[in-house]
């Protein structure tokens, strides 16, 4: 007989697992999303936008929420409209109504936060490590099967049965969780901050539109630049109304706080180096042969080639709460984020068999599951009881528009230079992926260099530790 706590993870995990699949679904079937509804690429292509940008503003925003009025409540309650944006999107009949669909699915990014905060509620102390980094591969392993499962699914049911999956797994986390996770009385006083709210949501979207349209709107047109200036005259706003509040949406200065900005910090650049990798991988192996240096892959096949991937980041994940026993968090973080940066380095030098950019992908997989479960943890256990839901979404919303910011630059590096056929060439590949590899090592670089002294009390100025006392709390 499984434990109330492990019950409980499982519920939790089920959940987050129909989540994490809607991330990367639609990606590889927007051309046939684009041929069926009559649309063109720039409206397909908002079906991710939508989702990110609805994402982005739900996680902090609800993880706040959930700690405020009780996050097992919130938690049912953003499953309940994962469910509704996956109805609407498997009956949308036009690009309307599919966003509609697309925008409350992303809703449920406010799910991790939270059940990192659940899993804090109900999870004994010294399986906490264990159980988040578990998550968090949970998490990442169901971005990626996004992207393997899209194509052969779309095959039997068409794209629109894509949405039955995540259905069908939202409905039954709904029932386990009603069943299997406690009620907690752990809620933090105070209320929401509206005005922290919307400048929040101001600039997240405001930012995150010209990050993911650029690209194909250029990046020195007015709409891209003005939504920029946007963002920065939002941020500026939202940072001050944040600092002046007697109960701040996000506390900045938690953020900046010793124990939490490095890990923020790294969170970006990770998600960053990421996204350009893995989600340009399958494009890398489906250029065609006759370029010289493509490898002629079908999207089957390409799919397939994201398995190590997986299968690295799941043991990593898996392995974090055994491996915080000899290695402290941040080590975990930095050693993921630096094999993470080798891996990308080894794709550059060694590409024109399926079985290298098989085993790089493998290794970028263990250095993702590293880096997410290990970030994710450290938050955790950085910050009180009550600010568990808005610190982990402010983490994870970093990571997402790293993801972003990496999908951007790449897509500018790749594809700003393209041979006579109009395909990339192999140096804009091997350009942006260097860079890719750059922001992951300076990720670890950053993780290293700030473990040596840091605050011993999150937000509490006062004595401070050394890493022999640091080695110690952490293991």
């Amino acid at each position: 007989m499984r434990s109330p706590s492990t019950r409980a993870f499982l519920a939790l995990a089920l959940s987050v697992a129909s989540l994490a699949l809607l991330q990367n679904l639609v990606i590889p079937v927007i051309p046939l999303m684009q041929s069926d509804l009559g649309i063109t690429a720039d409206a397909a292509s908002w079906t991710m936008t939508a989702w990110l940008i609805a994402a982005a503003v739900a996680t902090p925003v609800l993880g706040r929420v959930g700690d405020l009025r009780g996050r097992r409540a919130t938690f049912l309650a953003v499953l309940v409209v994962i469910v509704i944006g996956d109805i609407v999107a498997f009956n949308a009949s036009s690009i309307g109504i599919l966003l509609v669909g697309r925008v409350l699915q992303g809703v449920g990014g406010a799910l991790f936060p939270l059940a990192f905060g659940l899993i804090r509620d109900t999870v004994p102390p010294r399986r906490v490590t264990g159980a988040i980094g578990a998550m968090s591969a949970i998490i990442g392993i169901g971005g990626a099967a996004g992207s393997v499962l899209a194509g052969p699914l779309s095959e039997a049911v068409g794209w629109r049965g894509l949405f039955l999956v995540p259905l069908v797994l939202s409905v039954v986390g709904i029932l386990l969780t009603v069943a299997w996770v406690p009620r907690t009385s752990a809620k933090a006083t105070g209320s929401l901050n509206v005005l922290s709210a919307v400048l929040l949501s101001g600039w997240l979207v405001a930012l995150l539109i010209p990050l993911t349209s650029g690209a194909r709107w250029g990046w020195t047109s007015p709409a891209v630049v003005s939504l920029l200036a946007i963002a920065v005259v939002l941020f500026a706003a939202w940072v001050v109304a944040e600092l002046r509040a007697k109960e701040p949406l996000v506390d900045i200065r938690m953020l900046l706080d010793r124990a939490i900005w490095p890990t923020n910090a790294a969170a970006f650049l990770v998600g960053a180096a990421a996204f350009g990798f893995w989600g340009y991988l399958p494009q890398f192996v489906e250029t065609a042969s006759a370029s010289g240096w493509g490898l002629g892959l079908d999207a089957r096949a390409a799919g397939l080639v994201l398995l190590p991937l997986l299968i690295g980041m799941s043991a990593m994940g898996f392995a974090t709460g055994a491996l915080s026993r000899v290695l402290p968090l941040r080590v975990q973080l930095a050693l993921g984020a630096a094999v993470m940066g080798i891996a990308v380095m080894s794709a550059v030098v060694l590409h024109t068999e399926v079985w290298q950019l098989a085993l790089a992908g493998g290794l970028f997989g263990i250095g993702i599951g590293a880096s997410y479960a290990a970030a994710a943890s450290i938050i955790v256990q950085s910050v009180s009881a009550d600010r568990v839901g808005v610190a982990t979404g402010v983490n994870a919303n970093l990571r997402t528009i790293g993801s972003a910011f990496g999908s951007a630059l790449t897509s500018a590096l790749v594809f700003g230079t393209l041979d006579a056929s109009g395909s990339p060439l192999e140096s804009g590949y091997d350009i942006a992926w260097l860079t890719m590899a750059a922001l992951a090592l300076a990720a670890a670089v950053i993780v290293l260099a700030t473990m040596r002294r840091r605050r011993s009390e999150v937000g509490m100025p006062g004595r401070r530790i050394d890493e022999r006392e640091l080695v110690a709390a952490e293991a």
